[in-house]
C-alpha cells in the first residue's frame, strides 16, 4: 500500500466494463456515502469496481466484453487495474492495487450479499476457520507439528543414549578380555618364533638350498595370509546377504498387507467429494430461497401494508382491513384462512430443517471421504518408500552375491595355490624341515588370530570412545528437548490467544450492536469457543469449535435458547454484517484498509440500518453502503449521497 491516507483524502473512480457498468466515473469523500437507488441501477457494479481499485479480483466483468478497466483515484495516489476474463470463466487482474493482499478485505470489507463471513452464519458452520484464516493457523499447526517430531528425535537420541549407556559396562569388559587374550596370542606367537629359530640353526642344506627353503616358506606364509583374509571377507558377506535377505522378507511381508487394505482410488474419492459439494451448493440455494419465502410470509401475517391489501383484493380504499380469521393471500388475492396458510408455513419450515440435516448429512459423509482420502495418500506414501527400500535391497544382494562368487573363486584359487607351495616346500625339506613348515603354519595362524584379535580391540575401542563422546551430549539433548516443549507451549498458546480475542471481539460488538437496534424479544447472539475430540488422520486430535448461540425473552421476560434456523432474515442479515465487523476490529483491517463496503441489506428496517452505519462509521475513514430510495431517507442528511452511477 502507499502511504497512509489522510482523514479528508477525496476518492475518485472511474469504471468501465464491470458488472452492468459500460462506462462511469464517480468522485466522493470521507466519512459515509451512500449509494441510493432502486435494484438494477448499478449500485452494486459500483462497488465491485471500488472492490476491483482496492485489490480484489472477486468482480465481474460486463456480459459483452472481455476486458474491463479501473482507475481508483485516493488523494495524490493513483491505482490502475486491468481485468481479464479466462478462458476458465474466472478474472485475472493486472496491475496497481491499494492493497497488497486483498484476503482480508475479501473476508472483513467487502460485505457484498456474497461474503463469505456474512453466509457463514446463515450455514452455521466454518465461523473458526474463517475468523482464523487470516491468522494463517496451519502455519503455526504445521510449525507444532514439526517442533513435535523435532522434539521426538531428541527423545530417541536420549533414548539411544541410555541404551549405549547400558552397554558400556558390557564392552568394558569385553576389551578387558581382548586384551588379556591378545597377551596370551603374542606370548605364544614370540615362543613359535623362538622355535623356528632354533629349527634354522640345525639345517644340514646348503646356503642356495636355505635361501631356496626359506622363498618357498615365504609364499607359502604370504598366501596362507591372504587365504585367511579371503575367508574372513567371504563370511562377513555371507553374513550381510543373511541380515539383507531377512530385511527383505521382512519388507516384502509388510508391502503385502498394505496391498490388502481395501481403498478407493484418490480420483475416485475426489469425484465423489466433487459431487457431494455439488449437492450442499443445490442444498444451499433451496435452504436459502426456502428462508426468503418464509419470512415473506411472516411478516404479511403479522400485517401486510393496506396498499398492498388494496391491490391483491382490487379495492379502491386502501383502509380496508381484513376481518376475523381470514387474511388476503398475497400470491393470488383471495380470502384464506390465517390458519391455513400457519399450516403451509410450517411444512416449509419443517423443509428447510430437512434440508440442512440433509446437508450436514452430506458434509458429514466429505468429512469421512477426505479423512479415507488422507489415509489413502499415506498409504501409498508408505508403499513407495517400502518399495523403493526394497528395490535398493535386491540391488545390494545382487552385489554382494557377485562379491561371494568372486571370493569363493578367490578362495579357490588360494587354495589350490597352497597346495602347490605344501608339495613345493615337502621335496626341499627333510624330517627336521618338515617339523619347520608346521612351525611357520602355526605361526602364520597366530599371526591371523593375533591381527584380528587387535582388530576387534581396536574397534571396541573406538566403540567405547564414541560412546563416551554421545554421552557428553546428553546435557545437551535434554536442554533443546525443554527448549522445544517451550516453543510449542508458545505457538499453542498463541492459537488459543487470537480465538480467545476473536471471540470477545464478536460478542462485545454483537452484544453492543443488538442494543443499539433494540430488537424487542432477542437478548443476546454469542459465540462458545469449546474443544472437541475429531478424527485427522487416522487419529484423535482435539480442536477449537466456535458455535453460535441464540438468546431470546418472551413478553413475561423468560429468557430461553434459540437457533440460528429461527432467526429472521432481518436478525440473520444483522448477525452476518456484525460478524464480519468483528472479524474487520479482531485483525486490525482498519489499519490496512480504511474502507468499509456494504451492500444487500433491504431486510433490515430503514431506521435500523441507520443506526449500524452510524456504529461502523466510528470504525472505517470511508463507509460506502447500497440503499433503496426509502431506506436512504432514513439517515443522516449530511452523508454523502450518489444517486446516478
Amino acid at each position: 500500500m502507499s502511504t497512509p491516507l489522510s482523514a479528508t483524502d477525496p476518492v475518485q473512480l472511474s469504471i468501465e466494463n464491470i458488472g452492468g457498468i459500460d462506462e462511469s466515473s464517480v468522485s466522493f469523500s470521507s466519512g459515509v456515502t451512500i449509494l441510493a437507488g432502486r435494484n438494477a441501477t448499478n449500485r452494486t457494479s459500483f462497488l465491485q469496481a471500488l472492490m476491483a481499485g482496492l485489490g480484489s479480483e472477486n468482480v465481474s466483468i460486463k456480459g459483452d466484453a472481455d476486458e474491463a478497466h479501473v482507475e481508483l483515484t485516493i488523494g495524490d495516489e493513483t491505482y490502475k487495474r486491468t481485468l481479464t476474463r479466462t478462458n476458465g470463466g474466472g478474472v485475472y487482474a493486472d496491475g496497481d492495487a491499494f492493497l497488497d493482499n486483498p484476503e482480508l478485505a475479501d473476508l472483513f470489507v467487502f460485505l457484498l450479499e456474497s461474503n463469505e463471513a456474512r453466509r457463514a452464519v446463515e450455514l452455521e458452520e466454518g465461523l473458526r476457520e474463517l475468523i482464523m484464516r487470516p491468522v494463517d493457523t496451519a502455519a503455526i499447526e504445521a510449525g507444532i507439528e514439526e517442533l513435535q517430531d523435532q522434539r521426538n528425535d531428541v527423545e530417541r537420541q536420549l533414548e539411544n543414549l541410555d541404551s549405549m549407556q547400558r552397554e558400556l559396562p558390557t564392552l568394558e569388559q569385553r576389551r578387558q578380555d581382548l586384551k588379556q587374550e591378545i597377551e596370551e596370542k603374542e606370548a605364544e606367537l614370540e615362543a613359535t618364533k623362538e622355535a623356528i629359530e632354533d629349527a634354522d640353526q640345525d639345517l644340514s642344506a646348503t646356503r642356495d638350498q636355505k635361501d631356496e627353503l626359506d622363498d618357498a616358506l615365504e609364499s607359502f606364509r604370504e598366501t596362507r595370509g591372504e587365504l585367511e583374509d579371503t575367508r574372513y571377507n567371504l563370511e562377513m558377506e555371507r553374513e550381510s546377504i543373511t541380515a539383507l535377505e531377512s530385511e527383505l522378507d521382512d519388507l516384502e511381508s509388510e508391502l503385502d498387507e498394505l496391498s490388502e487394505t481395501p481403498m478407493a482410488g484418490v480420483d475416485e474419492v475426489a469425484d465423489r467429494l466433487d459431487e457431494l459439494r455439488s449437492q450442499r451448493a443445490d442444498i444451499d440455494d433451496v435452504t436459502n430461497s426456502l428462508q426468503k419465502v418464509i419470512q415473506f410470509n411472516e411478516e404479511m401475517l403479522e400485517g401486510a401494508d393496506s396498499d398492498v391489501v388494496a391491490a391483491l383484493r382490487d379495492m379502491d380504499d386502501p383502509t380496508d382491513r381484513l376481518v376475523d380469521e381470514q387474511v388476503v393471500c398475497w400470491t393470488c388475492g383471495s380470502t384464506v384462512e390465517s390458519d391455513i396458510i400457519e399450516e403451509t408455513l410450517d411444512r416449509l419450515r419443517d423443509l428447510r430443517s430437512e434440508k440442512l440435516q440433509e446437508r450436514r448429512e452430506i458434509q458429514s459423509k466429505m468429512d469421512d471421504l477426505k479423512t479415507e482420502k488422507a489415509t489413502f495418500e499415506e498409504q501409498q506414501r508408505q508403499r513407495t518408500q517400502l518399495e523403493d527400500r526394497i528395490e535398493q535391497i535386491q540391488s545390494e544382494l545382487r552385489t554382494r552375491r557377485g562379491r561371494v562368487e568372486e571370493l569363493e573363486t578367490e578362495r579357490d584359487r588360494l587354495e589350490a595355490e597352497i597346495d602347490e607351495l605344501e608339495a613345493e616346500v615337502e621335496t626341499l625339506e627333510d624330517e627336521t624341515q618338515s617339523d619347520l613348515l608346521d612351525l611357520h603354519r602355526e605361526a602364520n595362524q597366530f599371526e591371523f588370530e593375533l591381527n584380528q584379535l587387535q582388530d576387534d580391540f581396536g574397534q571396541v575401542t573406538s566403540e567405547i570412545d564414541r560412546i563416551d563422546e554421545e554421552l557428553e551430549r546428553r546435557d545437551n539433548f535434554k536442554a533443546r528437548r525443554e527448549e522445544i516443549s517451550d516453543e510449542i507451549a508458545d505457538l499453542r498458546t498463541r492459537i488459543d490467544q487470537v480465538e480467545s480475542e476473536a471471540v470477545d471481539q464478536f460478542n462485545e460488538h454483537m452484544e453492543t450492536v443488538l442494543e443499539i437496534l433494540s430488537y424487542e424479544n432477542l437478548e443476546r447472539i454469542w459465540i462458545e469457543r469449546r474443544q472437541e475430540t475429531v478424527s485427522q488422520g487416522g487419529r484423535s486430535v482435539e480442536q477449537s469449535v466456535f458455535e453460535l448461540h441464540v438468546v431470546r425473552s418472551t413478553a413475561d421476560g423468560t429468557t430461553y435458547e434459540d437457533t440460528v434456523d429461527h432467526l429472521s432474515e432481518s436478525e440473520r442479515e444483522v448477525t452476518g454484517l456484525v460478524f464480519a465487523l468483528a472479524g474487520y476490529l479482531t485483525h486490525d483491517v482498519y489499519e490496512t484498509c480504511p474502507f468499509l463496503l456494504m451492500d444487500s441489506i433491504e431486510a433490515i428496517d430503514s431506521d435500523r440500518i441507520a443506526r449500524l452505519v452510524e456504529y461502523v462509521a466510528d470504525y472505517a475513514e470511508y463507509v460506502v453502503v447500497a440503499l433503496l430510495p426509502e431506506d436512504a431517507q432514513a439517515l443522516d442528511e449530511e452523508y454523502e449521497r450518489v444517486t446516478e452511477i
